[in-house]
């Protein structure tokens, strides 16, 4: 979700203030003049009753802008309610790609009767991205293109763009096919603008940019736009021939969800919203409290064998805990260090032993340090 501003937050504000008192029409007036990524904000900050009740309030025109900001599982909720007429009007609005990341998360008979409700138009179009699985490049892709030919001159280029009405979204670059519509290389916009009228195409386009293929992971398009700083890339099948390109905003939705999952590892937490209901989240972590049980028994049943050490030494009952939490912090440090590397995609046949052999290193230097200074501290305190 975007960052609010001051002004947006203040919005916010407002329709809590008016639901509170019951003004539906001042609410429907205050959404209708909010951004769709404030009023997913605001949906998504909402208790399940509140969404519900927002929802029904929205202008028809915002539907389909709000419901791309919304998270899969909200997103979901508010379409298994409508009939697929009317999910097929609200996301012929969308672009390819948004539609594919919508349509995956639908239940396959859904998917169906939606694309049956299309024009044959927007069904072509829409079943092209849905061929690919929504965690590679073809998933992540829109074919919202344009295309040009080597042959032509940068003023019929220019007089081409010029016909239409708009262009796609974040278009820094238009994409140059041969006859066979495989792709041949890039022409940036500002060379387009700067350029002699008369030069032509092939002198002046971009051959050293490799495109992406349609099967490439997410998490490596995710490296490769960061790396090299790419706004859009172009996307070949496996017959070199273009049949989309990727934008820096599907990339940051890809980057997004990969922070909020590995943080819900991490803490052993399903993916499941803040206000996810208590039946549903109870079950998620109530896995990863058994697997912690199980670990957690398994060092209280080492401990037992040095049960009668403790009933001599008192003081050492006292340690424990210190003990467990200073190799708790460290199991944490290493393991949020590997974790990164793996978002990052620097762990690989190369790196894997020396990461072992470095984090093993760094776990016997700091347990030596700190069990003197455990020690130092505890020949003080029980003197």
């Amino acid at each position: 979700m975007v960052d609010m501003s001051a002004q947006a937050s203040l919005a916010v504000t407002r329709v809590t203030d008016a639901l509170r008192s019951g003004t539906q029409p001042d609410v429907a007036a205050l959404l209708a003049d909010m951004s769709p990524g404030d009023v997913a904000h605001l949906i998504n900050s909402s208790p399940p009753h509140t969404r519900d009740e927002l929802w029904q309030l929205l202008d028809h025109e915002q539907e389909a802008d709000v419901l791309n900001e919304l998270p899969d599982d909200i997103r979901n909720h508010f379409l298994s309610e409508l009939r697929p007429e009317a999910v097929a009007e609200i996301i012929a609005q969308l672009d390819d790609d948004d539609v594919a990341d919508i349509l995956h998360e639908l239940p396959l008979a859904d998917t169906g009767k939606i694309l049956d409700s299309l024009t044959e138009y927007d069904r072509e179009r829409f079943e092209t991205v849905l061929a690919y699985p929504d965690d590679v490049a073809g998933g992540l892709m829109s074919t919202d293109t344009l295309t040009i030919r080597a042959d032509l001159t940068m003023d019929v280029v220019l007089r081409y763009l010029r016909r239409h009405t708009r262009l796609p979204e974040n278009t820094d670059s238009l994409i140059v096919v041969n006859r066979d519509d495989k792709y041949v290389g890039l022409l940036p916009v500002r060379t387009l603008l700067v350029s002699d009228p008369h030069a032509s195409v092939r002198e002046m386009m971009k051959t050293e940019r490799e495109p992406l293929d349609a099967l490439t992971p997410a998490d490596e398009v995710a490296r490769r736009f960061e790396r090299n700083d790419w706004i859009s890339a172009p996307v070949i099948d496996q017959h070199g021939r273009l049949i989309g390109r990727i934008t820096i905003d599907d990339v940051v939705d890809v980057i997004r969800e990969q922070a909020d999952h590995s943080l819900a590892v991490m803490a052993g937490l399903g993916d499941g919203d803040t206000f996810t209901p208590v039946l549903t989240t109870a079950p998620q972590r109530a896995i990863w409290l058994a697997i912690n049980l199980a670990t957690a028994i398994l060092a209280a049943s080492v401990i037992g064998l040095f049960q009668d050490t403790i009933e001599k030494v008192v003081a050492l009952a006292v340690l424990m805990p210190i003990v467990a939490s200073m190799g708790g912090i460290a199991g944490t440090q290493s393991l949020t260090v590997l974790i990164r590397a793996m978002a990052m995609g620097q762990i690989n046949d190369r790196t894997e032993a020396w990461l072992v052999r470095r984090e093993i290193l760094v776990s016997i230097i700091n347990g030596v340090v700190w069990s003197g200074v455990i020690a130092l501290i505890a020949a003080y305190w029980f003197d």
